[in-house]
């Protein structure tokens, strides 16, 4: 495959916004796994099923045919965890990316992770695409979040906040229609 078609990103965000799960819905959008199979599929460890939280990062290899130009690409996602214990695994996977995909979620905005997984991210010149995640959740509030996204980031860095639940899989195709901003 020519290299311009390969990406290699992660999903980075605080714990519980919904990392793991918008792994899931990759994997099923992309016809890696089937739909509503086994959830936190890349959650494997004992330790992980156990707790609910991602420890170790899981990167799995995605083909995605891109409708709009034709074109399939690689994608190489690396699910890595939220939780500030293991952030050591998480710069160690930002180190293979080119870009991130920044999951906030809508009903508790940024906390302090987040903060910490873009400082992680930005020292490392990655492209950023951010999400407001959870927008199903009652209480979600999706245009807040991306306000707060772009004034904590930056409005002048900042990319359109793309709204997604990850749960359901609403919005997610337009997340993944994302990829041509994580090129390298």
């Amino acid at each position: 495959m020519d290299n311009k078609h390969i990406r290699n990103f992660s999903i980075i965000a605080h714990i519980d916004h919904g990392k793991s799960t918008l792994a899931d819905r990759l994997l099923e959008i992309t016809g890696a796994i089937p739909p509503g199979g086994r959830k936190q599929y890349l959650d494997r460890l004992p330790v992980e099923r156990a707790r609910g939280i991602t420890v170790k990062a899981q990167s799995v290899s995605l083909l995605h045919a891109d409708e709009r130009t034709g074109e399939t690409y690689l994608l190489n996602l690396i699910d890595t965890p939220g939780h500030a214990d293991f952030s050591f695994e998480v710069s160690r996977s930002l180190a293979a990316c080119q870009g991130a995909l920044l999951l906030v979620d809508a009903a508790q905005g940024i906390q302090a992770q987040t903060i910490a997984t873009v400082r992680a991210a930005r020292s490392r010149r990655l492209a950023l695409v951010p999400a407001a995640n959870k927008i199903d959740a009652p209480n979600a509030d999706a245009e807040a979040t991306s306000e707060q996204m772009r004034a904590a980031f930056g409005a002048d860095q900042m990319r359109e906040v793309v709204p997604v639940s990850a749960k359901t899989g609403e919005g997610v195709e337009a997340l993944l229609a994302e990829h041509e901003s994580l090129e390298a």
